[in-house]
């Protein structure tokens, strides 16, 4: 394990995915299986390969959620701790990313509940770069990150999972252990919000 925080403590949290994504699917979820049954066996180098792969969306998916990037480099790095913990229990059921996804908003959850201060509140510069998926919306990311800062946490969590990585309902509402409906009215309440202040 002391290897692991080793990397863990090293490696740049911010750094981009080093996925091969010219391959195609097959090839990466295969790799990506082996990977996995090697990390469960003890392989570091294993494990090394699956934290830089998915560190960028999970510290993306961190930042989005706490605005706070000194407070989301320690929640990514205490999701992959527990993942490299918890790997011999991974299933198989869902994807690598959303188990990774579901650790990491449990770190943020904790976090959020614990109240720890905020050090340093994120600059619109520093979400925007954080790694997320393609948006649809032909509006600038600055002022679209800027906005989701500004939502109560609750309605920007749900956004987060739902309209920037994508998770239906049924899973942002387990990620974040609340009810269906109240995901989908933190979902609708995040839409309007963004909508009078886009209109503002």
């Amino acid at each position: 394990m002391l290897a692991i925080g080793a990397l863990l403590r090293s490696a740049p949290v911010t750094e981009p995915s080093q996925a091969v994504s010219d391959s195609p699917p097959e090839v990466v979820d295969l790799g990506e299986r082996r990977l996995i049954e090697r990390a469960r066996r003890g392989d570091e180098s294993a494990f090394e390969a699956i934290y830089r792969a998915h560190v960028g969306r999970v510290y993306g998916l961190c930042l989005r959620m706490l605005q706070d990037p000194a407070a989301a480099e320690d929640c990514a790095q205490e999701a992959f701790i527990s993942a490299w913990r918890s790997l011999p229990s991974f299933e198989g059921r869902s994807s690598l990313s959303t188990w990774l996804h579901r650790i990491a908003v449990n770190a943020v959850l904790g976090r959020t509940r614990r109240k720890e201060p905020v050090i340093h509140a994120a600059e619109p510069e520093e979400m925007a770069s954080a790694e997320v998926p393609v948006l649809a919306d032909a509006m600038d990311v600055l002022d679209l990150e800027q906005l989701i800062a500004t939502l109560p946490s609750g309605a920007r969590h749900v956004l987060v999972l739902q309209g920037v990585y994508g998770y239906t309902h049924e899973e942002t509402a387990e990620f974040l252990g609340i009810a269906v409906g109240t995901c989908k009215a933190q979902l609708h309440r995040a839409r309007r919000l963004l909508s009078e202040r886009m209109a503002s």
